[in-house]
């Protein structure tokens, strides 16, 4: 079970690699998980991705047994409970600055007092055909919550984010936190100081370290930092580049 063993094999370091979804479209999502990624991120954070769309990609994503993440539009607990709800696997939380808040998000994705709220009509849940103690198993073994470093005081706080009890990573927006530092590319020798400290914590807390990258040259730039798990670029850049390589190579013809 893809989805299933996800997280394990995340938490392992084994080098997974997916996609960012803006488009809320199941058929693309669909495409996607026949591609060879290892998972795709619907990004209801910088994206039009409503509660209704989500669900039906999440619904795809569970029929074909793909790993689907979303990305939050903030950390709230109600925002993490619906995506989890519908059956995202994970959430990345953005905007993830401190130990406090890290704890907040955590308690927010898992079932507990002052936590997640349980309802066995999911589809989580199986839609009302798994026992309490069932779902209840299957969150600990299977939900994730990646914490998004965005800022410096994030990176500053990288070692206590990280051991917060239900962090599962660390991931780096490097465009979020180059503007953060004052920076207008992602080529600064502080970003790589921040990769390297965001590295050195998660590998001492045994968590995941998750990055983006535009393209696989730059995905290579921080594999030496450790990262394990590469979001790249989007459907959007893919089709783009897809259609402009294929326009200019027409256009060149003799």
């Amino acid at each position: 079970m893809k989805t299933a063993s996800f997280k394990k094999r995340m938490l392992d370091g084994e080098r997974l690699v997916g996609t960012f979804i803006k488009t809320p479209s199941h058929e693309i999502l669909e495409v996607l998980a026949l591609s060879g990624l290892d998972f795709v991120c619907l990004d209801a954070e910088h994206a039009a991705i409503d509660r209704r769309s989500m669900d039906i990609c999440l619904a795809m994503a569970r029929a074909l047994d793909f790993p689907a993440i979303v990305r939050v539009a903030s950390g709230s607990a109600e925002n993490i409970l619906q995506a989890l709800d519908s059956g995202a696997v994970g959430v990345v939380v953005p905007h993830v600055t401190d130990c406090a808040r890290a704890m907040e998000v955590a308690r927010a994705a898992r079932f507990g007092l002052g936590g997640r709220g349980f309802a066995g009509a999911t589809r989580w849940a199986g839609l009302g055909r798994k026992s309490m103690p069932e779902v209840l198993a299957q969150s600990e073994a299977e939900t994730f919550v990646l914490a998004q470093i965005e800022e410096p005081s994030g990176v500053d706080a990288a070692a206590e984010i990280a051991a917060v009890d239900g962090i599962d990573g660390l991931f780096i927006g490097p465009s979020d936190l180059s503007v953060s530092l004052g920076k207008s590319d992602t080529n600064s020798p502080e970003l790589h100081a921040a990769y390297e400290t965001v590295g050195k914590a998660t590998r001492a807390a045994g968590k995941a370290f998750v990055t983006w990258a535009p393209t696989t040259e730059k995905a290579a730039e921080w594999h030496k930092y450790g990262v394990n798990v590469y979001f790249i670029a989007s459907e959007l850049n893919w089709i783009q580049q897809g259609a402009g390589t294929v326009a200019r190579s027409i256009r060149g013809f003799d």
